[in-house]
């Protein structure tokens, strides 16, 4: 061998040593924690699988309004987990950032919970949805140990009973072999809820049930039971308790709210009420009433317009307190509302709406209806959320709008009064006559009234609103059209003056920079 030779192996030789010290080395460095959750990318996820035989991976995206929540519970639960010398350590993946990463690990939902055994990344344990560091802990702990807290008598299980709203029982014959171990994996997998087992013929006995059975037990008491059988597969018992895990109507709130948005039942029917007001208890009982008979299908939810903590709700379905009570089906599938036609609210016309929606004959609530054909050809225009602010608002014209809900025969019985108010400022050039079906369209100003509401839209630029309190007659509405059609001519007058000293100074700034 020749020397260049010999010097080029050697060479090759000193700088793969010198690159498989520098990789070891670099494998040895630890990996960097943020409060005790490992901050895992594609150049270490390796070596944090190698050194942890029990890797729970948090898939986030940091912006995402739902990974904020988890973020904080996970590091709660990596800090609670560390107490307890576990052998599951916690790591984070931020996948805004491992792109790469995520799509190499096939990751399609954010935020996400993976659980890689033995170094294994190929294969991992899909978690269920853990919304808390409660959830999470109980999950790993019933992976490691009994899912279920075995019962022996029956002042065990009311000590138990009395801790939780909902507990799920599980009544076998034989608590170790045969039907029970489905109900051991279901218990591994719900870990947002309590769950005991029991074979004692005094808690059998107690219930009168004689077949292995699982059972909710609401405040202690026996809610839902669903008997086994040799056909029974893990999912008709998750199917089971998350159907009924809720009562018939969820009021929502902070409790509350992580279970509805994450019900399998992807239709819920909202019925917006404020519950201090005079017929709430009459209106609680219909909607009651036909949620038996939708269980599964439907989910059944109250939210209490009179409770200033759920205003971001409200405010979200575009829902004011004043229009209370109403009732909306949302699906959470496509995210369409569908509004319930009626200020009726008994268990005949709620039920006749949701089975119009079952059977695909709803007609969903859209920002805006169509433009109608010839909608500005009638003497009352009518307006809908595309053409509403463009019409209203318009510094010109003096614009009289009645705001009404097409369902309610009080509110259509304006509409005569409205037409002739329309004939007597036909001849009128500044004044339009309009109405709109505010429960068909939005419209973005402020609503404090119950339908039916008119006001006035001024001919100024400043895009003012008036309310009219007065009684619903001819005569009162001319006096008061005319009175603000005066006093916006004078206002209209003074923003002129306004708006020329504003040009003139935009004018004379102009000029001393140039």
């Amino acid at each position: 061998m020749k020397l260049m030779q010999i010097y080029i192996v050697c060479t090759e030789l000193l700088l793969s040593a010198c690159l498989s010290g520098v990789l070891a080395k670099k494998e040895d460095e630890p990996i960097s924690e943020d409060k005790e959750v490992l901050v895992l990318t594609e150049s270490n996820l390796n070596q944090a699988l190698k050194q942890h035989s029990q890797l729970l991976v948090h898939f986030y995206a940091p912006l995402s309004g739902e990974s904020l929540g988890s973020i904080l519970e996970f590091a709660k639960a990596a800090s609670e987990l560390k107490e307890t010398k576990s052998s599951v350590k916690l790591g984070k993946i931020d996948v805004s950032k491992e792109k790469d990463l995520a799509k190499f690990l096939n990751v399609t939902t954010v935020p996400s919970l993976r659980l890689y055994l033995s170094g294994d990344k190929y294969n991992p344990v899909q978690c269920p949805v853990l919304r808390s560091s409660t959830a999470i802990l109980t999950w790993l702990e019933r992976r490691e140990g009994p899912s279920a807290v075995l019962i022996t008598d029956l002042s065990q299980l009311d000590s138990l009973i009395a801790e939780d709203e909902l507990v799920v029982l599980g009544l076998f014959k034989d608590v170790e072999t045969g039907l029970v171990k489905i109900f051991y994996d279901v218990a591994a997998d719900i870990a947002d809820l309590p769950f005991c087992v029991t074979g004692s013929k005094q808690i059998f006995s107690k219930y009168d049930i004689f077949d292995d059975s699982v059972v909710l037990l609401r405040k202690s008491k026996m809610a839902e039971k669903f008997e086994m059988t040799s056909k029974t597969v893990k999912d008709d018992v998750i199917h089971f308790i998350r159907v009924h895990e809720m009562p018939l109507v969820t009021e929502y709130n902070g409790k509350t709210s992580s279970k509805i948005l994450n019900s399998m039942v992807q239709s819920h029917l909202v019925l917006f009420i404020d519950k201090a007001e005079k017929g709430f208890k009459q209106t609680y009982r219909a909607f009651k009433s036909t949620a038996k008979d939708y269980r599964g299908k439907v989910l059944f939810v109250l939210i209490d317009t009179g409770e200033p903590r759920n205003g971001r709700i409200l405010e979200y379905f575009r829902v004011r307190k004043e229009e209370s009570p109403l009732v909306r089906m949302v699906n959470l599938t496509d995210n369409l509302q569908y509004q319930l036609p009626s200020d009726q609210l008994d268990i005949q016309t709620i039920t006749d709406f949701c089975q119009r929606y079952l059977q695909g004959n709803a007609k969903p609530k859209l920002q805006s209806e169509p433009i109608p054909d010839g909608w500005d050809k009638q003497p009352v225009k009518e307006l809908v959320g595309i053409n509403f602010e463009r019409v209203a608002f318009n510094e010109n014209k003096n614009v009289l709008v009645l705001f009404y809900a097409s369902w309610s025969s009080e509110n259509r019985e304006l509409f005569p009064l409205f037409e002739e108010l329309a004939k007597h400022y036909s001849d009128t050039e500044d004044v339009v006559v309009a109405r709109i079906d505010v429960t068909a369209n939005d419209v973005n100003i402020r609503m404090i009234d119950r339908y039916p509401t008119i006001k006035l839209f001024p001919a100024v630029y400043a895009e003012r609103v008036v309310p009219y309190s007065g009684q619903a007659k001819l005569e009162p509405i001319i006096e008061f059209v005319n009175g603000e059609r005066a006093r916006a001519k004078e206002d209209k007058a003074k923003e002129e003056i306004e708006r020329k000293k504003y040009l003139d100074a935009q004018k004379a700034a102009t000029k001393e920079e140039l």
